[in-house]
């Protein structure tokens, strides 16, 4: 269930990422490779000693190698596994490459591998601590590899130079992840700071239903956590998502929404709108459209008899079938305008009767496990209400 303008975002920028780290791998090595192959053996005051070996050409095909691969995965808008593929591609060659040039050789070990300082140095643009330890403990791994392999103790120095190199990519990492910290901080208190000033406003129209909306995303992310099926950030927007669940009313009259009597026909075709309504004043809020379907369809019905669209079993949203559940327990444990609150283990018992026909049964299966939850919230929400 994943938040899909979001994850839109997010692998847009890691392609764009990905395709930049790629440019400059590519374009350093093999600008490297000419000057230092090409170009200097060509100036006669230098009078360099340079000869590469021939097992060295193998490197070029694991380097252009990759190109298809790394193709592969973007047009497969998979882009994340490129880097990992890459950097394992070009440590395990080089440690095969190096062992078969040097062991057994009188000439003491040199690496020349600009692929892998670029690789350190860039790869906090990624974001990501994973890779960036891969990275670290990887050419590490390389070099204990070599030295074990080739017995020469010269093999260490290039080491010490990697993490000479690591600690400056570490520390600019961790200034990205601070700066992304504080950004995504200030955007959710802004957003939760707009998603309660909406919901102030439809309470004013409404004030039977005052609470009822944060009651509901209480329940429904409780419900959602313990399904195993949404990490923290999925569960955040979705709690939003909640808070919104009945922003359409602030299009139904107010003579409907607080009528003390019977609804008539007319009446409560104008109340099935708001779900509709809810969802078109939030399909372009990044942050909440993500879970539009839990505006749009937290009124359907497993047995497809709910509105506004008369879905049914799984046709009907994950996460809206949560909220569904949600919205039905805190309205029958609420006062209206036409009735009082039903007593905590009536609604519960409602409930459990509408397995299979309004509910999903397997969500009623998970509901029953965390009741007791919704019943501690239940009463400290009501008692601190009734001091205050």
């Amino acid at each position: 269930m994943k938040n899909t303008h979001r994850y839109s975002n997010l692998l847009n920028e890691e392609k764009r990422t990905t395709v930049m780290f790629l440019w400059l791998i590519y374009v350093i090595y093999f600008t490297y490779e000419i000057i230092y192959y090409v170009i200097v053996p060509l100036v006669p005051w230098l009078e360099p000693d340079i000869q590469k070996d021939a097992l060295s050409y193998i490197k070029y095909f694991v380097i252009f190698g990759l190109l298809p691969i790394a193709y592969y995965y973007l047009k497969k808008e998979n882009p994340s596994p490129i880097k990992y593929i890459l950097f394992l591609a070009v440590t395990f060659s080089d440690i095969l490459i190096d062992a078969l040039i040097y062991y057994g050789s009188e000439q003491s070990y040199a690496s020349g591998n600009i692929i892998e300082l670029v690789i350190i140095i860039f790869s906090p643009i990624f974001v990501s601590k994973r890779f960036f330890y891969l990275v670290l403990l990887g050419t590490a791994f390389k070099y204990l590899v070599l030295g074990l392999i080739l017995l020469d103790a010269v093999v260490t120095l290039p080491l010490f130079l990697i993490l000479m190199f690591s600690v400056v990519s570490c520390i600019v990492l961790f200034r990205f992840l601070g700066y992304v910290r504080a950004i995504q901080c200030s955007y959710e208190k802004q957003m939760e700071g707009i998603v309660k000033g909406v919901i102030t406003t439809i309470e004013l129209k409404d004030p039977y239903t005052r609470g009822h909306s944060e009651r509901v995303a209480e329940y429904a992310v409780t419900l959602a956590k313990a399904t195993g099926e949404f990490d923290d950030e999925e569960l955040k927007t979705f709690y939003y998502s909640c808070l919104l669940h009945d922003v359409g009313k602030v299009h139904i009259p107010d003579s409907i929404l607080s009528k003390p009597g019977k609804l008539t026909e007319e009446e409560f075709d104008i109340i099935k709108t708001h779900p509709t309504v809810g969802a078109q004043a939030i399909a372009e809020v990044e942050g909440i459209a993500e879970n539009i379907n839990v505006i749009k369809h937290h009124h359907e019905r497993w047995d497809g008899k709910g509105y506004p669209d008369g879905l049914k079993g799984n046709q009907i949203d994950y996460l809206a079938r949560v909220v569904s559940i949600a919205d039905a327990f805190d309205a029958m444990t609420s006062s209206r305008s036409y009735r009082a609150a039903l007593p905590i283990e009536k609604a519960y018992e409602n409930i459990l009767n509408g397995s299979g026909t309004q509910f999903d049964p397997d969500l009623i299966t998970i509901f029953q496990k965390i009741y007791p939850k919704w019943v501690d919230y239940h009463n400290s929400y009501h008692e601190l209400s009734n001091k205050s």
